[in-house]
């Protein structure tokens, strides 16, 4: 008898689901680097991030329809492209799942530092991956409702805090105030700058394609999991755009005197010392629970990739006999995250946004690729769902990685090196086909969850 996932979810929840994956209140955790970046313009920024979600969350939905599995980048690349392509797909998203916690844990470092200035930032770095390190190989998981509540949580910080930034305009400016055009374009923002901020912003964006994974647990999943998609990424835009308008209506321009932890700064400005202690803690929490979910996944990534064999097996594929989890793994992860004590905020992300816009870009890529084999299957698609909109797509995502920090594009090249090294091992020359991971993103989103 054969065991299948049981289709429960409907729409209000892939929607819900996902938005509680994106992290909402990060937008203010890299506020002010994308000031800084944008010279003074991050809701131009985060729109213009937007547009290339946009166009990347309808491919999604058409590799959805075809594919109605639970899966994602991986999955719809290597079915429509190559099963190779499909590997260094998700070899690149593992550059995400693998950097991400290290990221998470620098930017709530970030702000810690700049809380208490005596304490140097790595203390903060080591003391996220000692605690969160411990507490997911004892197998401590955040429960559902727990997710639920903490993204109650960082929504209503955010009201607050929008609801304190337009009392504080209206109080200096009068009701006039809040339209203004400088946080869109300014003096010193140029179409360059705000595209550098762009590649930045799409880091609030991760995990915006979460909810295809949950195809199969989703009733009528050709309809429901495309309009997620792009709910998830409309709203969640929605939400990064309004709220970088009115910190940047409360704080012109793009000069901080600590551009890594801007918003507390800011929340102190608009809120007092009781506000701006709330909305520390508000932050510190939600990294927190961020870094333990993304480093239980990444552990969880590395287990099923080395018990498929896709890295070696004794060293990633094995599991505490006592803890029952990927001890090997959580450490490994943990090591990589103190590498953060060496970087800023705006390399780091960018290095991140490197293995997302390879995998937006090829996603994009796979859809035209699909017109292509239909058509040739005597199958008629729409022209402008499955290639104009898919090139635009394609198009806008290799551009914001080519704006990305040259740092992390010479790291993000290095790594996708190595994965062609691997992938040549694996596949002996590339003779044989590649082993599937299809596993690897179901055990991570398992996780994750």
């Amino acid at each position: 008898m054969t065991t299948t996932l049981t289709r429960t979810l409907k729409l209000p929840s892939l929607v819900l689901f996902g938005l509680a994956y994106l992290t909402p209140i990060i937008v203010l955790g890299i506020f002010g680097i994308i000031a800084e970046t944008t010279g003074g313009a991050a809701p131009a920024a985060y729109l213009v991030a937007l547009v290339a979600m946009l166009f990347t969350a309808h491919s999604y939905g058409r590799m959805a329809i075809a594919y109605p599995v639970a899966g994602s980048a991986y999955t719809y690349v290597r079915r429509s492209i190559d099963p190779r392509v499909g590997f260094l797909v998700g070899w690149a998203v593992l550059l995400d799942y693998l950097f991400l916690p290290m990221v998470i844990w620098l930017i709530g470092g970030s702000y810690l530092s700049a809380q208490f200035p005596g304490i140097p930032i790595g203390v903060w770095i080591v003391g996220f991956i000692v605690i969160t390190t411990l507490l997911n190989i004892l197998g401590i998981k955040v429960a559902d409702k727990a997710n639920y509540v903490l993204m109650a949580f960082q929504l209503l910080v955010l009201v607050f805090f929008v609801a304190l930034g337009i009392g504080g305009v209206v109080s200096a400016n009068g009701a006039g105030g809040l339209v203004s055009g400088q946080p869109f374009f300014n003096d010193t923002a140029s179409f360059a700058t705000i595209s550098a901020g762009a590649a930045i912003a799409a880091y609030s964006f991760l995990g915006f394609d979460a909810v295809t994974t949950l195809t199969e647990e989703t009733i009528n999943p050709r309809r429901t999991v495309p309009r997620a998609i792009m709910l998830v990424a409309l709203i969640g835009g929605g939400i990064f755009v309004a709220v970088s308008y009115v910190t940047q209506l409360v704080h012109p321009g793009g000069v901080f005197e600590d551009s890594a932890s801007a918003a507390s700064s800011i929340a102190l400005q608009i809120g007092g010392q009781l506000f701006g202690a709330v909305f520390l803690a508000g932050l510190v929490v939600a990294q927190f629970a961020s870094g333990l979910a993304a480093q239980a996944s990444a552990s969880r990534l590395l287990y099923a990739m080395g018990r498929d064999s896709v890295l070696p097996k004794a060293v990633f594929g094995r599991l505490s006999e006592k803890f029952h989890t990927p001890v090997a793994n959580l450490v490994i992860t943990g090591i990589v995250g103190l590498i953060a004590i060496f970087l800023d905020v705006a390399t780091s992300t960018s290095f991140i946004n490197f293995g997302a816009f390879t995998a937006f870009t090829l996603v994009n890529a796979s859809v035209v690729f699909h017109y292509v084999r239909q058509r040739r299957a005597g199958q008629q698609l729409n022209v402008v769902s499955y290639v104009v909109v898919p090139v635009i797509g394609a198009v806008v995502c290799a551009y914001l990685l080519s704006q990305l920090d040259s740092n992390a594009i010479t790291l993000g090249v290095s790594w996708l090196v190595l994965g062609v090294v691997v992938l040549a091992l694996i596949t002996r020359g590339f003779k044989t086909a590649p082993p599937e991971m299809t596993a690897t993103e179901k055990a991570t989103v398992e996780a994750a969850a």
